[in-house]
Parts: structure tokens; sequence; C-alpha cells
């Protein structure tokens, strides 16, 4: 009899040491297991992840649960192995069973399953969840007493429950990066595009004034001109001065008063769409809804006082997530062109942001928006020919100038 009881108490303690191993490697599961990858499990009725995620939703009585369970077992097991220790070997031999138990517990009850349930949550957490869902039923006034004064306790510290599912911009940047070898690279750069809109202005990308394509609504010679020789959809209209835009002409429009031998004056004046404005500082994430709410795919920036800055397209900000899908055929040199030498002759209208990307550079760019308006904004005035100066890293010489700017400069990046 005294066998049989040794026995079974053998069979209690390896039974309480799996039961261990259990509740260890299910609570790290539970806090590994991907939420994302969870969402789209349940979205497609699994049952088990479903079970998982309503168990997540309480974390106060999934964590009270678990730990409930692991320290009943591993104190039952520390008991047990003291009266198999006390049976067999006598008084003197239950610090060293203690000490073995200990050690046991940590590689076979701890670290194993912890390490094995981190590297593979959803085989372990998916299981499990049926088994701790039962235990939260059965024990759940134990576990809410539990929950309860743990909460009382930390309040002092001023702790709330914080939403494990919020994610801010870099770290969702983050995950795109880390998902690099599941999402082709073309894909992995339109999503960080996308991401970025956030933190890209209008007046960032936008065309400024002084490249305005645009006509006197008074001088119908230069209009009809215009309506030859333009390369783009949209003409803008002004009355007077170009500071007074009064609206855009879309060409496919004239083209049908062409078609109908309608083409006069009056005809093109009712056909000027009223000019829609976007205040300086909107985000293109922003601008793009409001393209698609407000129906339209361009609009006038314009600053506090309503001064026109420049225009902004739809075509731009999809530009700026899927890269540049349209030839300009309005321009007639390339904006950035590498030398033998290993410099850059550069147009200084092209935006700061362009310039960053296709020379891998951080070029500051809070106040100018062009290369030309760094370039004015260190010099405190029209630069000359010939002129030099060295912006962060990099040797800017003005090459040609003009009344209104900078025409042409060469860039050398330099180590220092």
């Amino acid at each position: 009899m005294e066998s049989l009881s040794t026995f079974w108490l053998s069979v209690l303690l390896f039974t309480l040491i799996l039961a261990s191993a259990f509740f260890s490697s299910t609570e790290t599961s539970m806090m590994a297991i991907n939420r994302y990858r969870l969402k789209a499990l349940s979205a497609k009725n699994n049952p088990r992840a479903k079970r998982v995620e309503r168990l997540l939703n309480d974390v106060d009585h999934l964590i009270g649960a678990i730990l409930l369970g692991n320290n009943f077992v591993n104190i039952l097991a520390a008991s047990v192995t003291t009266i198999l220790a006390i049976k067999l070997w006598g008084n003197g031999s239950v610090i060293i069973a203690s000490l073995a138990l200990t050690f046991v517990i940590l590689i076979f009850a701890e670290t194993t399953p912890k390490t094995f349930a981190a590297k593979n949550p959803e085989k372990i957490a998916l299981p499990a969840a049926i088994v701790i869902e039962a235990l939260i039923k059965v024990f759940n006034p134990v576990i809410w007493l539990i929950s309860k004064i743990s909460q009382f306790i930390l309040k002092p510290f001023g702790l709330q429950k914080s939403n494990a599912e919020n994610i801010s911009a870099e770290e969702l940047r983050m995950a795109v990066l880390d998902a690099k070898p599941m999402v082709a690279s073309h894909y992995q750069k339109m999503l960080l595009n996308i991401i970025d809109l956030e933190k890209v202005k209008a007046e960032d990308i936008m065309v400024p004034h002084h490249e305005f394509i645009s006509v006197d609504i008074n001088n119908e010679d230069e209009l009809f001109e215009q309506f030859k020789r333009i390369q783009h959809t949209r003409l803008l209209i002004f009355d007077g001065t170009e500071d007074n835009i009064i609206g855009t002409i879309h060409m496919r429009d004239i083209t049908n008063l062409y078609a109908k031998d309608e083409i006069n004056l009056d005809a093109i004046k009712a056909l000027i769409r009223t000019p829609y404005f976007i205040p300086e500082g909107t985000r293109l994430s922003l601008q793009l809804e409001h393209f698609k709410t407000q129906k339209r795919r361009l609009g006038l920036v314009v600053d506090e006082y309503g001064e026109v800055l420049g225009l902004l397209a739809l075509e731009d900000i999809l530009e700026e997530i899927v890269g540049q899908f349209t030839s300009n055929q309005s321009e007639i040199i390339e904006e950035i062109s590498l030398q033998e030498d290993g410099s850059y002759l550069i147009d200084p209208r092209v935006s700061i942001r362009e310039l960053n990307v296709a020379l891998n550079i951080n070029l500051q760019h809070d106040e100018a928006n062009t290369l030309n308006g760094l370039i004015l904004e260190q010099l405190q005035c029209l630069p000359q020919s010939s002129l030099s100066l060295k912006i962060d890293k990099l040797i800017v010489e003005i090459l040609q100038v003009s009344k209104q700017g900078v025409k042409l400069v060469r860039i050398t990046k330099t180590t220092k």
C-alpha cells in the first residue's frame, strides 16, 4: 500500500509539472500572438481564434486565471515533492528535493515551454483557450476578486488600462518594413508612401505660382492661342492680373465646343469652373479625402491672407504614393543630372523632398519648399553667378541666375 501511495504521488507530481508547463506556455503564447493575424482568422469564422480574441479583450481575467492555475499547481507540486522526499529518504532530504524540483520546474515547466510558445504562439494559444475559458467560468468569483485587488493596488500609481491595439505611424512603418519577405518591394514602397502622406503638406508638392500656365479671360487672342498649344487637361483663367484667378477650364469642354462649331468668348466664359482653394499647411492625407468628397481634381493653395501660393492636383498626390506615372511634357531639362565627376547638375525649382530622395540626403525644409527657396533663405539676397555655399554636407555652386532667382546649380556631396 505504501508503494502504491508513492507511485500515485509520483504520477501526481509529473501531472502537476505538465500542468505548470501548460499554464506557462499559455501565458507566453497569449501575449505573443499576432493580434492582426488573429483578426484575420476571426474574419474567416475560426471559432478558436474568436475565443482567443474574447479572452484578450479582458486581459485582467485572462492573466488572473492563468496565474491562479500556475501558482496552484506549483505550490501543490512543492507539497507533493516534500511528502515524497520524506517517505523515500526521510526529513533530511526535503531541502535537496526542493532544489531538484526548482531545477525541474525551471527547465521543463518554464524556460522550455515559454520558448516554444514564443516561437509558435498560435499552436499553443488557440487550443489552450478552451481550458482557460472554462477555468474563468468555474473560478470567476475568485478571479474577479484577484483582478479587483490588483487594480486597487495599482490605482495609486496612476496605471490605467491601455489599448494594445493602438499603433503609431512609426510602428506601422516598422511593420511594413518587417513584411519585406511577404510584400513585393514596389508595394512596400507604396505602403510607406501612404504612411508618409500624414507628414507631407500641400505646399511641399504644389506647382509654385510663378510656374502657372494661365491666360487672361479678357485677352481673346492669347486665350485661343493657349488652346492650340496647351499640353495640360486644364487651363487656369485670370481676370486682369495673374493673382486674380477666377477659375479653370477643362480642355475636354473646349474640344466639345470646337466639335459643335460653337466656340466663342461667351461660351468659353460659361465653361469656367469656380476655383477650389486649399489652405496652406493642409496635409496630403487630409487633402486626398477632401478631393474625394468635393469631387475635385485640382485646387489652389492659399496662405492665411488668401494669396495664391501654388497649384495642387490630385495626380500630384497619387504620384506621391505610386511614383511618377505621367511624363511632364512641359519639362525641357531633366531636374537632376548626375555628372561623371560625381556631382549633380540641378534645376533649383526641384522640391527639397525630391532632392532628398534622389541624392539620399536629409536637407531640412521647414520654410523653403524648393532648392531655389533654400538658397535664397541661406543667402538672404539674390545671388550672383559663380557663387558657392555650403549647406549641411553639400557644396552648392550657383551656375546661372535670372531676375527671379537661381536657374542652374551644381551640387557636390561631401563627407563633413
